[in-house]
């Protein structure tokens, strides 16, 4: 890949990035930037938002612009964003048009600016914003900021220059994002912890500008495959309003635990996941455990009776058996694990066995529970109200001494707690009980 390094001579912060670039490949060293791709350095005269069609003037494929940023609140900061213009274009390029992305290099270099930042820089996305637009190559900006002491800061020149040559991108999720600040907390916080790699980003002051025209010139200017809407920052009309115009390009919204998990699969396989978790439980939200990469997406039905009493003895213990497995659960409504689980095609008959035999385990430790054959057998005992009744014992405080298993005395007479329970017997067939135990 051809990439291009754009610098103005007249902003301090891009100089000071440009001379870093420039020391670190002088001194030699494994800079994969450098060793993957070719690289050419440009120095434009004024300021680089009104460099509009410089791509015409460059042969890359992608450029990177080393500048400068500016806030009316000067915090020590290093940020990139892509370029664009969701209304006036009060800062270069033209209105309500937006420059192509490159989402998995802001991602890469993001984090590489996250391990790399000074003491007291804030690393962050910036949302889309400035000129210039009229671009064809995809581009993104990387800057110091916020006053002239950082922009100088060789500390900072260093660590920017350092994140842009150790960048690697890796296969990232492509996402738009929607509402928050200028400094995209949220989707800073996602990107940082997941393959979740944003494009176009609207903050939530400019949300109304967004259209389905420019939804749809979001999506392809980052070839963004979902969605994420920080939907605290919004109002619940905004929100879903941005749901219907999503909805009708297909793109599908996830949540930040959404995005964490679905970074475990390969993209297609999430879908092919999801797409079968509406078949088996429409609405259902599906929580991926140890299930990494690429496969055939299938089904493993557990006996529901089994599922049923394990959650009611041991829920988190299940859960947490769950996450050592390569297996997918399914949760709908108040029911917190459905008992058909999604699994890969070549991990059926293990994974049936494994899920049955975490259960089995986590029921015989209650001490209620017994084996019969090839049946797993529950006792439940129970205080019954109504026994107690019989025997004379009021509803209040009593009821509550002989639920909690000590006995009362009514007129000279003593109740003891098994006098007023009632002893259920609960029969689960599973064939061939005695592998799993």
């Amino acid at each position: 890949m051809r990439i291009a390094l754009i610098n103005s001579r007249e902003d301090v912060a891009g100089v000071n990035i440009k001379h870093h670039l420039e020391t670190l490949l002088a001194a030699g060293g494994r800079w994969p930037l450098a060793e993957q791709h070719e690289l050419t350095f440009c120095e434009v005269a004024g300021r680089l938002i009104h460099q509009a069609r410089i791509d015409e003037e460059i042969d890359a494929d992608l450029i990177l612009f080393i500048s400068r940023h500016s806030s009316v609140h000067p915090t020590p900061a290093l940020t990139v964003h892509v370029t664009g213009n969701y209304e006036a274009a009060d800062l270069g390029g033209e209105p309500g048009k937006l420059a192509p992305a490159a989402p998995a290099w802001m991602h890469a270099i993001l984090g590489n600016l996250a391990a790399r930042a000074p003491e007291g820089y804030r690393v962050s996305y910036e949302v889309t914003h400035h000129g210039p637009t009229a671009l064809k190559t995809p581009s993104l900006f990387v800057e110091i900021g916020s006053t002239a002491t950082e922009w100088a800061d060789p500390v900072a020149g260093r660590a920017v220059a350092e994140s842009i040559l150790f960048a690697e991108p890796q296969e990232t999720i492509n996402l738009l994002g929607f509402g928050g600040t200028h400094y995209a907390v949220r989707q800073t916080e996602i990107a940082l912890s997941s393959r979740g790699a944003f494009g176009h980003i609207a903050p939530a002051r400019q949300i109304g500008a967004v259209n389905p025209t420019l939804l749809r010139a979001m999506q392809a200017a980052g070839g963004a495959v979902a969605a994420y809407i920080d939907k605290k920052s919004l109002s619940n009309d905004e929100v879903r309003r941005i749901e219907r115009m999503l909805d009708d390009t297909g793109l599908p919204v996830l949540s930040e635990s959404e995005v964490q998990e679905a970074s475990r699969l390969e993209w297609a396989t999430y879908l092919r996941v999801r797409a079968l978790a509406e078949e088996i439980a429409p609405g259902s939200r599906i929580c991926i455990h140890d299930l990494t990469g690429e496969g055939t997406p299938v089904t493993v039905l557990i006996t529901p009776d089994l599922i049923e009493e394990v959650l009611k003895i041991d829920k988190s213990g299940f859960i947490m058996g769950l996450d050592g497995l390569p297996v997918i659960h399914l949760s709908k409504g108040s029911t917190e694990v459905l008992p058909t689980f999604i699994c890969f095609e070549n991990g059926v008959s293990r994974l049936a066995s494994d899920i049955t035999t975490l259960c089995v385990k986590l029921l015989l430790i209650c001490e209620n529970a017994a084996i019969d054959g090839d049946h797993l057998v529950l006792r439940k005992v129970r205080f019954d109200p109504e026994k107690a009744r019989r025997h004379g014992v009021s509803k209040g405080p009593l009821f509550g001494m002989l639920a909690g298993g000590k006995a009362v005395e009514i007129e000279g007479r003593m109740i003891t707690p098994d006098a007023v329970q009632t002893t259920s017997v609960k029969r689960i067939h599973i064939p061939g009980l005695e592998r799993y135990i």
